[in-house]
């Protein structure tokens, strides 16, 4: 939303620092297990290990405790190679591995990002094409990725079994240390040029796709492109994840080349985490580099040479989002600090979210309020992911003559900063934010934690530092007139200053089209008749390479015997407040943190208002009220709470498909100390939040359409299986309405109507029908000593919450009856999302564990090979959701949609005609188990209940069930749900990109 630079600034961080995320594990991200079929030990996990001891070819350089964390650092470093390791000891069953390389780049040919992909295509020890992916089904990971920032690629896992530990950490070692790196590997996941019967000849390769759909998005384009211009002379002015005009210049030896300088022991950095005993990790990896000796790592520029102030102009994608006269991108950045100075970082993090986020940051007020633009810019916001940092400010959806104005203000504002500093009050907030978020218990915070320090560990700063977060906040307290030190320091005087503007091309796409028709036909002008018979040969043998059946028998894996028989349970108490509320009761170990979430019901009516909704939720806390505007609200939210939120709620009848729950839901957290106050605000909010603010209504309307416009973009599989399955049941239908391309044009039709008078009635009369206490039902999770507190705070606020005024006139939602579909959206993109879903069955149906096998098997069975591989997509596979019982098929980047929508009818083509072996029905299940035992966040513990009416009992029931599936059940499924005579009348498809 507007004024919130987090969306932008997430852009940053996933597009620069952790910009290709190129193995996407198909399991939903961060899953966990509460429980290990493996023992755990003690003995040497950090606790009893000394500075100065060796252990396995390692010394210990330094031990220290951070009690803020309740965890025990300690740094090693391998005697013979100089590999750096970084062992975090916490009482924590979700332990963690991470082997990283530094692998700063001289081009743009996106060598990393594409060793990154080839590495993982098989090793000495497991020849396996593909091993990563296929480990997925093999194990009981909760995390597995890997990922190409600016300067270092990592390959990080977590799991809570210790065999599995074991296992992906062996397949992890010798797919970086000891890969087979393939020509083949390369061809598939790099570039490769192949002939097309209709088409002619074309470039493909996962990565090349993937980075055509990257540079499509505007979004990132521009904050690529600024960055490049920001940081010429360096490495920085090279994408790492490969542009795919530069791509193709990448020779199979370079990769090779790439391989032996860089991953090297030398230029290492491991990680792991958890209550493992570390010395047996210690040990593996010294026999994974044995035969390593020291050596130097290459080095590359990084300091950029300081140029004064430059302005440049660039052309960008047009968006259809918005006023055509309004399609500039317009930023001013500014050289900062050096990252390594880990205290002028971490305060020049605080000054920016102080500068930018939220409707009081003078920026804000500057240019948000302002209506110039429609939101900040995508590379708004502070960039520690470079040597040299850099803070950057500007603006998208503004017209190309306010430019000038938007750079005084700019300016202004900065000035007016330099001299007065911030409020006391929005800095205590900020901090306060700060030490809330450490205190908050997630599931995978050792995960965080090894982000948190990777780029600095990455450019020689010791990651200790990073975790002594109170030390900062408490150095940052004292530090009288800090921020207007940075300003004066980095801002005002500035040395190297950016002005980077892009300018809307309504050709853009068509001219890359031309320029890759131009690259092929000078590669081929360059090739013989005998040279291109060559190449029609090489894809005849990867083709023959991707269809052969493998022996996987070289591969770990565990066994169903390493899933625990019994689901976790989450007792929870039910009571009753203010008289009729239902309040669920659940007492756990918050670290002092109290959680309230609550559902407010209105079911299927008011249809009229439904598409209203997300606006609605955004604008409680956005708009202020009729005593107070939001600058101050947002400060006393910051101050007392971890944050307020609302958003639509919709939930299907967990035994009957065409009943939904709908309504709104909202939550926050704070301190036990300060639950009063955090309720008192939520009260504030919920009844007096002021919709008749036009000007500030129009500033996040206009922020909420060109921000999901843009979240087509970068999401759209996740856009296409919304459309696909919009018209089988209610709830999707309903979720098309509210976070689908039904509300991308909704919104984009308030926006352009202009008649904020009405939007706001709308407004009002959302919330006299969503918040009425009758509806009304609320959990709390505390520690069990803050009960009473909570219960006593719960009352004042129910007592006082609205009762719903009687209205006449009173419409419901027209009966639902599901019905086929074949949609199309165009997008100015490169690569298109394709999709297909079938209505099934409800949740408690006994045919749904064996639908939920179902779509386990296809994806690496069948759905992956022929997306991913042959077909060059990014990713694609297949999902079943038990809850909303729709089986769905997708594609992500995909070069060939029609082609994928005819692949995901072969897939049950493939299974009817297919044995399922005991191999792949435990693989299956495997992957289930993983994804029913994710651990979760304290605050989540037992909403499944809350949310969904999801008991203890019915979690277990449904798990033994998964148990007894057989290969039978899966082939019955398919023929009676999604090859029946009458699958076609329950089934939709969609695709979205490219005409």
């Amino acid at each position: 939303m507007a004024g919130m630079v987090s969306g932008a600034r997430m852009l940053q961080a996933a597009g620069r620092a952790l910009r290709w995320n190129t193995r996407q594990s198909q399991r939903a991200a961060m899953l966990a297990r509460p429980l290990s079929s493996t023992p755990l030990r003690r003995s040497q996990g950090g606790s009893d290990i000394e500075r100065g001891s060796q252990l396995h070819g390692f010394v210990v350089e330094d031990v220290q405790s951070v009690s803020e964390l309740k965890l025990k650092a300690v740094r090693l470093r391998h005697q013979r190679t100089g590999l750096e390791w970084l062992h975090i000891d916490r009482d924590d069953a979700n332990n963690v591995f991470s082997i990283g390389f530094n692998t700063s780049v001289t081009d743009s040919t996106g060598v990393p990002h594409i060793l990154e992909h080839t590495t993982l295509c098989g090793s000495e020890r497991y020849p396996v094409r593909d091993p990563f992916f296929k480990m997925l089904n093999r194990s009981l990971s909760t995390f597995m990725n890997a990922w190409t920032a600016h300067d270092y690629t990592q390959y990080p896992f977590s799991t809570q079994n210790g065999q599995d530990y074991e296992n992906l950490q062996n397949v992890y070692l010798d797919a970086v240390f000891r890969p087979l790196l393939r020509e083949v590997d390369f061809r598939q996941e790099g570039w490769r040029l192949e002939r097309e019967s209709e088409l002619g000849w074309q470039i493909k390769g996962v990565v090349y796709n993937e980075m055509k759909g990257a540079f499509s998005d505007a979004g990132a384009l521009f904050a690529t492109r600024a960055e490049r211009q920001m940081y010429t002379g360096t490495t920085y002015e090279h994408e790492s994840g490969g542009d795919p005009q530069v791509i193709p210049e990448l020779t199979y030896e370079a990769l090779v080349d790439f391989h032996r300088t860089r991953y090297h022991p030398s230029n290492a950095r491991a990680y792991s985490y958890g209550n493992l005993p570390l010395a047996p990790q210690l040990a593996r990896v010294d026999a994974a580099i044995e035969g390593y000796v020291r050596q130097k790592p290459v080095e590359v520029e990084m300091q950029v040479k300081p140029f004064g102030e430059k302005m440049v102009t660039e052309f960008g994608p047009a968006e259809s989002v918005g006023a055509a006269d309004k399609q500039t991108k317009f930023s001013v950045s500014y050289l900062a600090n050096d990252l390594r100075n880990v205290y002028e970082t971490f305060s020049m993090s605080v000054f920016s979210g102080l500068l930018l986020n939220g409707a009081s940051a003078p920026m804000h007020q500057a240019l948000i309020d302002a209506h110039i633009g429609t939101d900040y810019s995508p590379n708004t916001g502070y960039s520690p992911y470079t040597r040299q940092t850099s803070l950057t400010v500007g603006l998208q959806g503004m017209a190309d003559k306010d430019i000038p104005l938007v750079e005084q203000r700019i300016a202004e504002t900065l000035a007016r900063v330099g001299e007065s500093g911030f409020e006391q009050r929005r800095v205590d907030a900020a901090l306060a934010t700060v030490e809330l978020a450490y205190k908050h218990k997630t599931a995978d915070f050792g995960l965080n934690l090894m982000r948190s320090v990777s780029t600095g560990w990455f450019h020689g700063v010791n990651p200790v530092e990073y975790l002594r977060v109170s030390e900062n906040v408490e150095r940052l307290r004292a530090d009288t007139g800090v921020f207007s030190k940075l300003v004066d320091r980095y801002l005002a005087r500035s040395q190297h200053k950016l002005k980077f503007v892009m300018l809307a091309d309504p050709k853009y796409m068509q001219g890359l089209d031309e320029k890759e028709h131009e690259m092929i036909q000078s590669k081929l002008a360059a090739l013989s008749s005998a040279d291109l018979a060559r190449v029609d040969e090489q894809n005849a043998e990867l083709a023959a390479e991707q269809g052969q059946v493998e022996d996987l028998g070289a591969l770990p894996t565990l066994t169903l015997d390493d899933v625990v028989p019994e689901a976790q349970r989450f007792a929870v108490d039910m009571g009753v407040s203010a008289e009729s509320v239902p309040v669920q009761w659940r007492a756990a170990a918050t670290n002092g943190i109290s959680y309230v979430r609550a559902i407010n019901a209105v079911r299927d009516k008011y249809p009229e208002l439904w598409p209203y909704m997300p606006l609605f939720c955004e604008a409680l806390t956005y708009q202020g009220t009729a005593t107070r505007d939001m600058a101050e609200i947002e400060t006393d939210i910051r101050l007392h709470t971890g944050g307020i939120s609302f958003s639509p709620f919709v939930s299907t009848d967990l035994a009957n498909l065409g009943h939904v729950e709908a309504g709104i839901s909202f939550g926050t957290h704070c301190l036990d100390t300060h639950v009063d106050r955090m309720l008192e605000l939520v009260l504030e909010l919920v009844r007096e939040t002021n919709f008749g603010n036009t000007a500030r209504l129009r500033a996040l309307l206009a922020a909420m359409a060109t921000n999901m416009y843009n979240d087509v973009a970068s999401s759209g599989h996740a856009f296409a299986r919304r459309l696909a399955a919009s018209t089988l049941t209610p709830e999707m239908s309903a979720v098309e309405q509210l976070n689908g391309l039904a509300q991308v044009r909704f919104l984009g039709d308030l926006r352009r109507s202009g008649d904020l008078e009405n939007i706001a009635q709308r407004l009002s009369q959302v919330r006299d029908v969503v918040f009425d206490r009758a509806t009304l039902r609320t959990a709390v999770t505390a520690n069990a000593g803050s009960t009473d507190a909570n219960a006593r705070a719960l009352e004042r606020l129910l007592t006082a919450y609205p009762d719903a005024p009687e209205r006449e006139g009173i419409v419901d939602a027209d009966k639902f009856t599901p019905t086929p579909g074949r949609f199309f959206c165009p997008l100015p993109v490169a690569t298109s999302y394709a999709a297909q879903a079938t209505r099934c069955v409800p949740y408690t149906h006994a045919d749904s564990p064996a639908l939920q096998l179902l779509a386990k098997l296809l994806t690496p069975g069948f759905l992956h090979r022929e997306i991913r591989e042959r077909n060059g997509a990014y990713g694609g596979g297949s999902v079943y959701s038990a809850v909303q019982g729709i089986f769905s098929f997708f594609s992500y980047r995909d070069p060939m949609p029609r082609e994928t929508l005819a692949t995901f009818g072969r897939s049950i083509e493939w299974l009817l005609n297919h044995e399922v072996s005991e191999r792949e029905m435990r693989e299956a299940k495997l992957s289930v188990f993983g994804d029913l035992d994710a651990p979760l966040s304290v605050s989540d513990e037992g909403m499944a209940y809350f949310t969904a009416g999801i008991t203890d009992d019915m979690r277990q029931e449904r798990r033994e069930r998964f148990f007894a599936v057989t290969p039978r059940d899966l082939r019955n499924v398919a023929e009676t749900y999604l090859a029946a005579p009458d699958a076609a009348a329950r089934t939709s498809a969609a695709v979205i990109g490219a005409e």
